[in-house]
């Protein structure tokens, strides 16, 4: 499972790659170029696959309700780590799958509380609890990034769990390919709006954070995840997301000089501890999602 380890450790890092692409494009034109340069990567990698772009029928609207949570949730995403750290981020983004168990239990037959569910819940709303308690030396405008980060992590999980719902009647990459084709004149018609200026001289950093995050974790993740997932099962892969939280607190402290508190490691000890607790021997298979387009 060297593969799996592998791809944790580049989705994990997806966070940094956002924060220092944002230091050269506005939040809205930088997700929209990352999507624009996503969905033509998957797009290509789909006709040279031979798979079938047609959606059944009945299924448009559910691709338009993935499309508008998913065009919500990045652009807080991004609004949020402009003003927020990518350590923090990170931390917050691995907030998603205890929101998903939540949300679940009251909306797929089946999905129930265990002990260990419950227990894993715990220990990462622990882990944002000790994250949000630092108030010494914390900038207001860090803490707004905390909280829109967090509502972006909310309607994540609400997006999450209805493609858990729906999934069955599409071929994965439906839902990962068009959200994106949806939200790419968003992105830009917001940009061009909001974004002052939409992008500055391009800089070699900030051109490698953008194809980091846009070749490498939301069109490469997404057909490696899904390539292992078939090969290993939904199990075997989850038991390693606990990888994604260190690694990007590491990154943000070694590239970007993002301060380690004792509060912050306290944090990502009881998120990953949550994490492993909750997919490690889990009692049953659930469905794994393609992680790389969440952020």
């Amino acid at each position: 499972m060297v593969g799996t380890v592998c791809l944790c450790t580049l989705f994990g890092g997806n966070a940094v790659a956002i924060k220092i692409s944002l230091s050269g494009m506005g939040p809205f034109t930088n997700a929209g170029v990352r999507f624009a340069v996503a969905a033509a990567a998957i797009s290509l990698w789909a006709l040279a696959t031979g798979r079938s772009f047609r959606l059944k029928r009945g299924r448009l609207r559910h691709v338009l309700t993935v499309s508008l949570l998913f065009t919500c949730q990045l652009s807080l995403f991004y609004l949020g780590m402009e003003r927020t750290h990518a350590s923090r981020g990170a931390l917050m983004t691995n907030l998603v799958p205890f929101f998903v168990l939540i949300l679940a239990h009251f909306v797929i037959p089946g999905d129930r509380f265990t002990v260990r569910k419950a227990l894993g819940i715990l220990l990462g709303f622990g882990g944002v609890v000790f994250l949000f308690s630092e108030r010494t030396g914390l900038a207001a405008e860090l803490r707004t990034g905390d909280m829109i980060v967090l509502g972006a992590v909310m309607i994540w999980s609400v997006n999450s769990v209805y493609v858990k719902r729906v999934i069955n009647g599409f071929e994965p990459f439906h839902l990962v390919l068009y959200p994106m084709v949806f939200a790419v004149p968003v992105f830009f018609l917001a940009g061009y709006a909001a974004d002052p200026p939409m992008a500055l001289p391009p800089a070699g950093d900030v051109v490698a954070a953008l194809a980091y995050q846009a070749l490498v974790t939301a069109s490469f993740g997404f057909v490696a995840w899904n390539t292992l997932l078939r090969k290993y099962g939904a199990v075997a892969l989850h038991s390693f997301i606990f990888v994604m939280p260190p690694v990007g607190v590491a990154l943000g402290g070694f590239l970007l000089g993002e301060p380690i508190t004792s509060r912050i490691l306290v944090a990502l000890l009881l998120i990953t501890a949550g994490i492993l607790v909750v997919h490690v021997r889990p009692r049953k298979l659930t469905p794994a999602m393609p992680l790389g387009r969440g952020y």
